[in-house]
């Protein structure tokens, strides 16, 4: 990536027709530049389908990521469970690639009550196995675990910058408002944000910084983390100083709005970017 790119959580609000080809060109129209494929109930773009998306992104010069199902856990008890974890994030990997999509993002999984080292080691084994397939199938999407928001849920920023570093095609996901659920109101000063920008800079190095997959939403959060996502003028999420910190470290990829308001917040974010 060259520069840092806003779009929307699926299918802007103000689309009509609200089809995922028109809803490219509709972002498009509203002056952002990608659109994150929610496949979090399903994937819901066919083989057919997906070259006739395909083409309206690259008409539109639309990025298009994609986040694969919810019902995911690579650290099941359940050897059917890790399967169907497994299939659907193949799956979202191979609908996104033909959709000419360029990264995957997905919640990998739960702690089950286990040791988080225990946890991490089925993880990775699972997209590891992952991984070869679509390297076989000479599909080259980025796969994402993301940063979760609640601390049953696997996904700090250690663990996801270490498979990262582990494992080929792999890359972070990171959800900013997860990090500040996470911790129950941490992670929203502009020293904060810093802070994870240096350790994926740390880890990573510039190509940690210059290929990002990012979520920004307002939340709301308790003890137990994540609640529901808000808008970020509803919220107590500092954006302006996240985009600040971004706009230092000259972060480059994607930076996808996840609010309610989807594509009101992805403007606004672009917006006050812009002005930094």
């Amino acid at each position: 990536m060259k520069e840092l790119l806003f779009g929307t959580a699926g299918i802007p609000l103000s689309a009509n027709p609200r089809t995922t080809v028109n809803g490219i060109k509709h972002v498009r129209n509203l002056g952002l530049q990608a659109m994150e494929l929610e496949f979090v109930r399903s994937i819901n773009i066919t083989k057919d389908k997906a070259p006739e998306v395909k083409k309206s992104a690259e008409q539109s010069n639309i990025v298009l990521t994609c986040h694969a199902p919810y019902f995911i856990n690579l650290n099941s008890l359940e050897k059917a469970k890790i399967k169907a974890s497994i299939d659907r994030i193949l799956n979202s990997a191979r609908i996104a690639n033909l959709c000419g999509g360029y990264s995957v993002c997905f919640h990998a999984g739960f702690y089950m009550g286990q040791e988080p080292k225990k946890v991490y080691d089925a993880i990775k084994h699972n997209m590891k196995e992952i991984v070869t397939t679509l390297k076989k199938e000479n599909n080259s999407i980025w796969i994402r675990p993301e940063t979760t928001g609640k601390a049953t849920q696997f996904g700090n920023v250690d663990e996801i910058l270490q498979l990262s570093q582990e494992l080929d095609y792999v890359m972070p996901c990171v959800d900013f408002a997860h990090f500040h659920a996470r911790t129950n109101g941490k992670y929203n000063t502009y020293k904060e944000f810093a802070s994870i920008l240096e350790a994926i800079e740390k880890k990573l190095g510039r190509k940690g910084l210059e290929n990002m997959h990012m979520h920004v939403t307002g939340i709301a959060y308790g003890p137990k983390g994540e609640k529901n996502h808000l808008n970020l003028k509803e919220s107590d999420l500092k954006y302006q100083e996240l985009l600040k910190a971004l706009k230092d470290f000259k972060v480059k990829g994607i930076a996808i709005s996840e609010s309610p308001n989807i594509e009101e917040d992805a403007l606004l974010m672009q917006k006050v970017y812009s002005k930094l």
